[in-house]
């Protein structure tokens, strides 16, 4: 007994207050005033005041009870005074307090707030007169139909002007003043672009007083929600729909006196009732977000601890932040944890719990020493005063002492040794941007199809003709032994008195004119074909004479021959006669080749030498000529020449060079505008979309970066570091999509083709298509002489002419792929994809995220119909998208 009295003397220690929260202006209601305790209160006083007048009381009343539970007594008493009081005004009042003395200990009541309103009471529920609730169902026993304002569905969003991230509380209620039987076929909002979360979804339907509109309704919490924007813009939530199944009491025909008493009809009516549809303004998050900010939106606190300071090599140890604070915790990302290098790190452990969200990093130091672990930044963006803020923690040391076996047993020696393990990568991350000299091209232009590019088919052509006619004509005049033996006639005489010359010097006289005599014999015989046999004097002067040459140069060179047979077979007349002679051999044998007419065997083919000897003093030889002028074109005519020949002034250069130092110095905005400047003069370049991709991905724009990167893989399919960022890229979006699979030839060949660029191949064409028409003249030039040589020219030139044909199609499907291409990049966070190009009648069919490639099918008005890599279809505004 001693407890339960220590229990009651504890229990009196105030004075709880029982009335409604809401009454009508014209509503009875009780106010009960509850006194725990077995010792009565020995005075009590309480007045209902200026607000509320008194209509009956007060009724006192006391109670007890005692209760065993495993052989433990409780017992409670209390005493209680109940007040009838009704308002005199409408407004929000409160009721004052009561004072009561127990055991010579004065107690008080709280202030209770009652709100009195001027429409009637509910037709359920407290202390509602009878009087106030019967109007409404007569009227629908009267008519058979339920008022809206009976009976409705509401949905309160604590805001609806939000950024994105910023949370809202939705709360959906049913109001009633009718008689509720049941409910059926609810249908809640889905809330697109939002994240959201059952936060109370009540088992059973608990109606409570409520006012609204200045009306008293019986009020059920049927769902709250936390709702989170995904996306900027104006997002509309859909009504929420119920049928409500309520109790109509209609009266019956009475049978006797006593049945309109007793007896009354009920019949079941279904009501369907909406609630209102909404529309939330959700704004960007503000430029210039911190690299440590991870989507938080809100006001946080962080804790970042380890689970110990101080351990051995090999052990486990963690590191646990938890972020705390109202706002969109659920979505909040984890922090980014610098370790040190030889710290082997495991999968991250994520919990949530109420206003708070923890990230548990494990991992096990693998060396000894102290090591200071860099303190961890979380930014979020405050709402209240709308900035970021950037949460920091203080430097964490951890004392790591040798592990199990790294110290030598007593007495013994330590051997220290090599613990060699493969070399683990710590991270991944982009690629760094290209730094040397980019040559920028006008965007669309490629060398494959363009007029320089033909202009080099041509140029490759004529000269293969050029090439094979000269070669004819030199292959002919090769066959012509008596032309050529004409073409060698002075040649060979300049030669054979040149060795005379060398006699005259060393005065041997019969040698030099035996000399002398071959030199002009074999002259004439040469230049006009004649054999030894029909060689005297009257055979050459008239052959002379019939070729142009005068009859003092016939009779001259005639005179000459004499001269050298008798000195043959005469003494020597002295080294002057030798001279003479000599110098008349000059300007004779000179005087006759300048003055015949070419024979008839040899005009023709004199003539085209003739030329072609002019030709070949006037320039350079053809067939050495050829290749140095034809490489010389192609520089000339490939895109990154024009480039560089073209009137441009240093502007995009120097907007290269701002950019690259700018991204060096992690000004990634900076870099941005830089290189988009470049792009907006209508220039561009792999390296140039590469490097735009990499300031998007540090801002962490993937969607952009993916966008520049498949640009960039577009004008050179070949750049391997184009290929690992877009990669890197594609892994840090939401959405992945599986491929259907092309024919694996198709795989082969466009995997070959994006193995250099489109310009590229374009040179190779050309240079392949060189070979294959040297090939050609080859082998028609060797067609009649048959053998290995033409054999194998006619295979290899086939082979060079299918390579071209190759690389002629790899350069073309490039240049189709770029001119033709019809794919997009999501850009905006959240796009719902519909069933056909409307909003009001189209259904949602699936939602994409930022960042996913689709290809588009076709377009109306603002829409454009996309479809997916695994084949799936659908609208898209076109503001969603931006095109490849």
């Amino acid at each position: 007994m001693g407890m339960i009295a220590a229990q009651a003397l504890l229990a009196q220690t105030a004075i709880r207050v029982q009335a409604p929260n809401v009454v009508a202006a014209d509503e009875q209601f009780n106010v009960t005033f509850i006194i725990e305790g077995e010792s009565s209160p020995s005075t009590f006083e309480w007045a209902p005041g200026d607000d509320f007048q008194l209509v009956w009381g007060p009724q006192r009343g006391s109670s007890s009870s005692v209760s065993i539970v495993n052989g433990k007594s409780t017992r409670s008493s209390q005493t209680t005074y109940t007040y009838v009081l009704m308002p005199r005004k409408t407004g929000t009042f409160e009721i004052p307090p009561a004072t009561a003395v127990v055991k010579g200990k004065t107690l008080n009541s709280a202030k209770t707030s009652i709100e009195v309103v001027s429409g009637g009471a509910s037709s359920q529920g407290g202390n509602s007169s009878s009087s106030s609730s019967s109007g409404g169902n007569g009227n629908i026993a009267a008519t058979g139909d339920i008022a809206d304002s009976d009976l409705f569905l509401r949905l309160t969003l604590s805001r609806t002007s939000v950024v994105v991230g910023e949370p809202i509380t939705a709360t959906l209620k049913l109001y009633q003043r009718v008689n509720i039987a049941g409910l059926e076929d609810a249908k809640f909002p889905s809330f697109n672009g939002f994240w959201s979360q059952e936060v109370a979804a009540p088992s059973s339907i608990e109606f409570k007083r409520e006012s609204y509109n200045d009306m008293i309704y019986n009020a059920a919490l049927l769902r709250t929600w936390t709702l989170i924007p995904q996306q900027a813009g104006t997002l509309r939530i859909d009504p929420a729909e119920l049928v409500c199944l309520v109790n109509v009491r209609t009266a019956s025909t009475p049978g006797s006196i006593f049945d309109s008493f007793f007896m009354d009809d009920y019949r079941t009516v279904r009501k369907r009732v909406y609630s209102s549809a909404f529309e939330v303004r959700v704004s960007p998050l503000p430029a210039g977000a911190p690299a440590s900010f991870h989507g938080g939106v809100g006001n946080f606190t962080m804790d970042v601890a380890l689970s110990r300071d101080s351990l051995k090599a090999h052990d486990a140890v963690s590191l646990k932040v938890t972020v705390s604070g109202s706002g969109n915790v659920a979505l909040l990302e984890a922090p980014t944890i610098q370790f040190p290098p030889d710290f082997e790190v495991y999968d991250m452990k994520t919990t949530e719990s109420s206003g708070s969200k923890s990230f548990e990093f494990p991992f096990i130091p693998r060396s000894h020493g102290e090591f200071t672990l860099d303190p961890v930044e979380y930014s979020y963006y405050d709402i209240r005063n709308r900035k970021y803020v950037t949460l920091r923690s203080e430097p964490m040391t951890l004392r790591v002492a040798p592990g199990a076996g790294g110290e030598a047993a007593a007495g013994g020696t330590l051997i220290q040794g090599s613990n060699r393990k493969d070399v683990k990568d710590l991270g991944s991350d982009i690629r760094f941007i290209k730094t040397g000299d980019s040559s920028f091209t006008e965007a669309g232009s490629f060398f494959v199809g363009s007029a320089g590019f033909w202009a080099a088919v041509a140029a490759l052509v004529a000269a293969a003709a050029a090439a094979w006619a000269a070669l004819q004509r030199r292959a002919a005049r090769r066959a012509d032994v008596a032309g050529a033996r004409n073409r060698a006639a002075t040649k060979m005489a300049r030669r054979r008195l040149a060795q005379a010359g060398d006699f005259l010097s060393k005065n041997l006289y019969t040698a030099f004119y035996e000399e002398l005599h071959k030199a002009l014999q074999g002259f004439i015989a040469d230049k006009l074909t004649m054999d030894l046999a029909s060689m005297n004097k009257d055979n050459i002067a008239a052959a002379l004479r019939e070729n142009g040459v005068s009859d003092s140069i016939a009779d001259e060179f005639t005179s000459l021959l004499d001269a050298c047979e008798y000195a043959r077979y005469s003494p020597s007349s002295g080294h002057e006669a030798m001279d003479a002679h000599y110098q008349s051999a000059l300007s004779v044998i000179t005087a006759i080749d300048s003055s015949m007419k070419p024979s008839r065997h040899t005009r023709s083919d004199d003539s085209r030498h003739a030329r072609t000897d002019d030709s070949r003093h006037a320039r350079p030889d053809r067939a050495s000529g050829g290749p140095a002028a034809l490489l010389a074109l192609l520089l000339f005519l490939s895109p990154a020449a024009l480039s560089r020949a073209a009137d441009r002034t240093a502007y995009p250069d120097s907007l290269w060079t701002a950019g690259v130092e700018a991204y060096t110095a992690g000004q990634w905005d900076i870099a941005l505008n830089a290189w988009n400047g470049i792009a907006a003069l209508g220039l561009e370049s792999c390296e140039l979309y590469y490097n735009i991709g990499n300031a998007y991905s540090k801002t962490g724009d993937w969607a952009h970066a993916i966008l520049n990167y498949e640009r960039a893989r577009r004008l050179d399919p070949s750049d391997r570091d184009v290929a690992h960022n877009l990669a890197f890229a594609n892994e840090m979006i939401q959405d992945r999509i599986e491929e259907v699979p092309e024919f694996f030839l198709v795989t082969w060949a466009r995997g070959l083709c994006r193995e250099l660029p489109s310009d590229t191949w374009a040179v190779l064409f050309l240079v392949l298509l060189a070979a294959a028409l040297a090939l050609a003249v080859v082998f028609f030039l060797g067609r009649a002489r048959g053998g290995a040589a033409s054999r194998a020219a006619f295979f290899s030139g086939i082979a060079a002419l299918l390579l071209a044909l190759m690389c002629l199609g790899f350069a073309s499907w490039q240049k189709s792929d770029y001119i033709h291409d019809n794919a997009a990049i999501v850009v905006r966070a959240v796009a719902s994809v519909k069933s056909s190009p409307s909003t009001e009648s189209a259904k949602d069919l699936f939602v994409l995220h930022e960042g996913t490639k689709v290809r588009i099918l076709d377009q109306v008005g603002d829409w454009n119909n996309i479809e997916l890599a695994d084949g799936r279809q659908g609208w898209l505004r076109r503001t969603d998208l931006e095109q490849i």
